[in-house]
């Protein structure tokens, strides 16, 4: 196996460790993932634990990714908030969660590939770019991607030659600087032909926004979107 100049990756593959980070930790996650088939945890980063309220659900998602065994079902929280909470922990207004939005009907089962779409499009064409056949893509992208940047990016990803093995799409929420709407992105779904008869759902605490969910990198998961959402974690 070989390394890059930076990272030994026999070294991490041989002294496998908890990592949990989101956005520009997706270079990581993913590197491991392709180098070394380890998994690792998209969710908050060490600085999230600072968080003095609004902090109870990601908290509880957390442990149970990382701290117990068994699948577990990923559902909506109750509220959720966009806001720079570290710098002014007391004026924070949290909103209420409209739930999943369903974009395409389906049932896909695969290996949990992402989360932040514009890093994991910069590892394409390099060995640590992770394989989506197979794939269920969790995607999510933060207050600068725009509804165009968005589907830029997301025309990309889906162009490279395994795309056709995608299961479905697992959508993380928007910040609200984004300006993107459902109809917006239902559009920009529309106009993929991987993602063609596969399950698309939206809005899920992943990404920029809290609460956080803790997802596995390379784990597994089966989304069920029809008359409702079922998004299970193996």
């Amino acid at each position: 196996m070989s390394c890059s100049p930076i990272l030994d990756f026999d070294l991490i593959a041989a002294n496998p460790k908890v990592l949990c980070g989101y956005s520009d930790i997706t270079a990581l996650q993913c590197a491991i993932l392709a180098r070394t088939g380890l998994v690792t945890y998209s969710g908050p980063h060490w600085s999230s634990f600072g968080m003095r309220d609004h902090f109870t659900q990601t908290q509880e998602w957390f442990r149970r990714a990382v701290c117990e065994e068994g699948p577990f079902d990923l559902e909506p929280s109750a509220e959720w908030t966009d806001d720079l909470w570290f710098v002014d922990q007391d004026d924070r207004r949290p909103a209420p969660n409209p739930g999943w939005q369903t974009l395409s009907e389906g049932v896909g089962v695969g290996r949990i590939i992402g989360t932040n779409l514009c890093t994991l499009n910069l590892l394409q064409g390099t060995p640590y770019m992770p394989s989506l056949d197979g794939a269920l893509l969790v995607l999510e992208d933060d207050a600068a991607s725009d509804a165009r940047e968005f589907a830029r990016n997301l025309t990309s990803l889906l162009q490279l030659p395994d795309a056709a093995g995608v299961q479905g799409l697992v959508v993380g929420r928007f910040q609200r600087q984004s300006a993107m709407t459902e109809e917006l992105l239902s559009e920009i779904v529309a106009r993929q032909p991987a993602l063609i008869g596969k399950p698309v759902v939206a809005g899920a605490d992943i990404g920029h926004t809290m609460p956080l969910a803790t997802l596995p990198i390379g784990g597994h998961a089966e989304v069920t979107v029809g008359d409702g959402v079922r998004f299970r974690v193996f």
